[in-house]
């Protein structure tokens, strides 16, 4: 004999998917606008690439 689930606890899970999908509506929200502010906040550093002394010494290390 199987009992049936009481209305307090299926209003419970109903809460929790409902919560669940809001977090998630809330996170992809703020998640769209964070690389746009984090672009304006940092100055592009435009050096590329530089063959500094630790470069030349981990490029003698390698040689075989």
């Amino acid at each position: 004999m199987t009992t049936k689930p009481s209305s307090s606890r299926r209003k419970f899970l109903a809460a929790l998917g409902v919560g669940g999908a809001a977090a998630a509506t809330v996170a992809i929200t703020r998640q769209g606008a964070e690389p746009e502010r984090a672009a304006a906040a940092t100055p592009p550093q435009g050096k590329g690439y530089q063959l500094t002394e630790h470069v030349r010494n981990y490029y003698r290390t390698t040689k075989v």
